[in-house]
């Protein structure tokens, strides 16, 4: 398999309870940042990497995403919402909810509070071998974060090794990874975990720009640092 990855998923359903008071009246993904979106970074870059469909899990005040985002068309794609109401299913709940959405090819997974440079357009599907399940971004593990998630060797994703690395909350996944998935609420870490002891993840570090946007004041820095950039 190889080529442009055509589909994409947003995980927007968090409360997003660290950036309050303000998402008590707006939903975590729409926090301005240089007065858009921050979801709609992603957006722009999904569409312009060639992605077509966008899927965009909604709950706490989820309807204003839509209302923010339209279906699309004036991104030059087309986006869906997967409305998982007051239940939260977690972030493998939610894509297992979404994969009708998705479709049967491998997509692209990326959290809405993550602001990136990341290069969709410079990664095809052919970064999955055959057999792979998903291939994740990895970057150095930051400061909120310092055990970090797993390790990556020889392009490897592995549960132990000399470095331990942090999940980026970006990759790519195949909708086989969730064959066994009972629907509910459930983490996606779970799954890439039996994944990797499988030897089915691939991985890459990056080292350009990536930041977490958890609170106020990393909205507020992040804000400030891109202000100074441009």
């Amino acid at each position: 398999m190889s080529g442009t990855i055509r589909t994409a998923m947003i995980l927007a359903a968090g409360r997003g309870e660290r950036m309050r008071p303000l998402t008590d009246r707006i939903p975590k993904p729409l926090a301005p940042l240089l007065g858009k979106p921050l979801i709609q970074y992603h957006v722009e870059a999904l569409a312009s990497a060639g992605v077509e469909r966008i899927v965009i899990n909604l709950s706490w005040l989820g309807k204003q995403i839509p209302e923010a985002l339209g279906d699309g068309r004036r991104f030059g794609l087309e986006i869906l919402y997967s409305d998982e109401g007051n239940d939260v299913l977690g972030t493998g709940g939610g894509i297992h909810r979404a994969l009708p959405l998705l479709g049967p090819d491998a997509f692209w997974v990326v959290s809405a509070d993550l602001w990136t440079d990341y290069g969709f357009a410079e990664v095809e599907s052919s970064r999955l071998r055959a057999g792979d399940l998903a291939h994740l971004a990895m970057v150095t593990n930051p400061s909120f974060h310092p055990q970090g998630d797993f390790c990556l060797i020889d392009g490897r994703i592995r549960e132990t090794g000399a470095e331990r690395l942090t999940y980026a909350s970006l990759g790519i996944l195949r909708p086989e990874l969730f064959a066994d998935a009972v629907p509910g609420v459930f983490s996606l870490g779970p799954c890439l975990l039996d994944a990797i002891r499988k030897d089915r993840v691939s991985g890459e570090r990056f080292s350009g720009p990536w930041h977490n946007v958890g609170t106020l004041t990393q909205l507020q820095d992040l804000e400030r640092s891109l202000a100074r950039r441009s």
